[in-house]
């Protein structure tokens, strides 16, 4: 199977080292890749967003699968381009990518589905918002624009005055581009999170392991908010029981809400989820597969991924079981210089091979590149080490020695990362309220 993966982030990084170690796999693209997918895959220098290049590539090379990473070009129509032209992909439709693509159309498919979320107003004028945030004494609030804002659309607001500025940034400084051209208020939800990934042929859905992120970039939740600084799978607490649960009241009626209006899922659903006193609610949908969260599941999966990726493309997924090996995994992110403000690039990374050469570790990378040789910083997120071991302990410890094996000019790194489920396997922690029966 001649395989293009699309995409040049962490996570198309650990979605090429699952594809590599599959059987099925004759050759494998990535466009336009980086540093570490060039050595288990041909690097395509195309964008992600390059929709015809991308299919003039995929249709002379015959690739029989493709998989897309990213949400923007999910949301631009390339699974429709693709589909077009006979060629079999791993990713939603742009109809189906709205679940992602807008806010607002993500909680009306919710509320056809009855699946319990915030509540919400919608809004698409100045005034109308800030009526809004002035009535309110529910504060903090949550303000969304509607559309992709590359993660920063998401504004937790204390007070008024900080709900008026996120109004102020969406309509009048136009921080977010036509993202802002509508936005959503939204009750702010406190509780404990997980992230569900779920493979989806238009009528099956099977579940991945769950798993938690970071998303603060300093330790104990401090700081602003990144788009995430580690993981770990699977979640203590959230169980069989919690993800049949999930699957029964969150993602098969939304699923069965798309069918009804004519809409086919096919690829990975990213549930986001938010288990709160008064049950589990959704956060938010992503139509792709989750970063950090897929570097974190995917060392975990003991069955074919390639296998699966293609089964859900083709509509045959029903006749797949997906295998886990015992071990827990505990995936660190480590981040450039000013991120996330602002992105450092050009300063040597050392100790990949180092890290690389220690049992149960993979170093997969995101924001790097080859410079004179020599594999340097290319902003943002720089990499994410994974460490499998036999419990939370295991790994994370682990995972730390790898991250101390690796050094680079104002390398950031949270060190509290997977410290909670280590508490919580030990009996010393509730990640859930009580009475949770996960």
């Amino acid at each position: 199977m001649r395989v293009l993966v699309v995409g040049g982030g962490g996570r198309e990084h650990a979605l090429v080292h699952s594809f590599a170690q599959s059987p099925l796999a004759d050759r494998i693209f990535c466009a336009p890749g980086n540093t570490g997918t060039a050595a288990e895959a041909d690097n395509v220098p195309i964008s992600a967003d390059d929709l015809p290049t991308l299919l003039d590539f995929a249709s002379r090379e015959e690739v029989d699968l493709t998989v897309i990473g990213p949400e923007a070009p999910l949301v631009a129509g390339l699974t429709d381009l693709f589909e077009e032209h006979g060629l079999a992909v791993f990713g939603p439709n742009k109809e189906a990518s709205q679940l992602e693509g807008s806010k607002v159309f993500a909680k009306e498919v919710m509320a056809d589905g009855g699946v319990a979320t915030g509540a919400y107003r919608r809004h698409e004028r100045l005034e109308s918002a800030l009526l809004d945030v002035e009535g309110r004494e529910d504060y903090p609030l949550v303000v969304k624009a509607d559309g992709l804002a590359a993660g920063k659309g998401v504004l937790i607001c204390k007070d008024k005055a900080e709900a008026r500025e996120a109004v102020h940034a969406c309509f009048v400084a136009r921080e977010f581009g036509g993202a802002g051209d509508v936005l959503i208020t939204e009750e702010y939800l406190t509780g404990s999170e997980v992230s569900l990934l779920v493979l989806c042929d238009g009528g099956t859905a099977v579940p991945l392991a769950p798993a938690q992120d970071y998303k603060r970039i300093f330790a104990g939740d401090q700081g602003p908010n990144t788009g995430g600084m580690g993981s770990y799978c699977p979640v203590p607490g959230f169980e069989q029981k919690a993800i049949d649960a999930a699957m029964e009241h969150v993602v098969d009626p939304v699923v069965a809400a798309l069918r009804k209006r004519g809409v086919s899922y096919r690829g990975v659903l990213y549930a986001g989820l938010i288990v709160t006193d008064a049950g589990v609610k959704v956060l938010e949908f992503n139509v792709r597969f989750g970063d950090p969260e897929t570097q974190a599941v995917l060392p975990r999966l003991d069955s074919d991924l390639l296998e699966h990726c293609a089964a859900a493309a083709n509509g045959e997924l029903g006749g797949s079981k997906v295998l886990w090996k015992p071990q827990d995994c505990v995936t660190v992110v480590l981040a450039s210089a000013g991120y996330p403000a602002s992105s450092h690039k050009g300063d040597v990374i050392t100790g990949l091979d180092d890290a690389a050469a220690l049992d149960g570790v993979t170093v997969y990378h995101a924001g790097t590149a080859l410079q004179d040789g020599q594999v340097v910083t290319a902003g943002g997120r720089v990499l994410a080490v994974s460490a499998l071991g036999d419990g939370f302990a295991a790994a994370r410890e682990r995972a730390y020695e790898a991250v101390g094996k690796i050094a680079f000019d104002g390398m950031q790194v949270r060190p509290d990362i997977a410290e909670r489920a280590v508490k919580a396997r030990a009996g010393e922690l509730d990640l859930f309220p009580a009475g949770f029966a996960g």
